[in-house]
């Protein structure tokens, strides 16, 4: 757990394409063929996490799950989508979703 997990529940470190730490909120997370993505958005030190989901800018990652080979701990890792075909049709699905979530409250 993370010093910001304490602070911030739900809130992680990972890092962004530069290799800079980032702090990041998991928003939702789908399945798309078969894959598992994650809706995730980026969030500063200071953010109020109950922050409703239309004013955050959000982006999505792919899920990869696999089992730790020394430990035998299933493991997850947060990959960023590579195809752009792909990408836009997640950040579609993603938009749909969190625009569900919106008109549920």
């Amino acid at each position: 757990m993370s010093e910001f997990e304490n602070e911030m529940p739900g809130v992680f470190e990972m890092s962004d394409e530069e290799g800079n730490t980032i702090l990041v909120r998991e928003i939702d997370n789908f399945f798309y063929n078969g894959e598992e993505y994650a809706i995730l958005s980026q969030v500063s030190g200071e953010e109020n996490t109950a922050e409703a989901p239309e004013a955050i800018d959000c982006f999505v990652v792919h899920v990869r799950a696999y089992k730790d080979e020394e430990t035998g701990e299933e493991m997850e890792e947060l990959e960023p989508i590579e195809d752009a075909a792909l990408e836009e049709k997640l950040i579609a699905i993603a938009s749909t979703r969190l625009d569900e979530q919106d008109e549920e409250e």
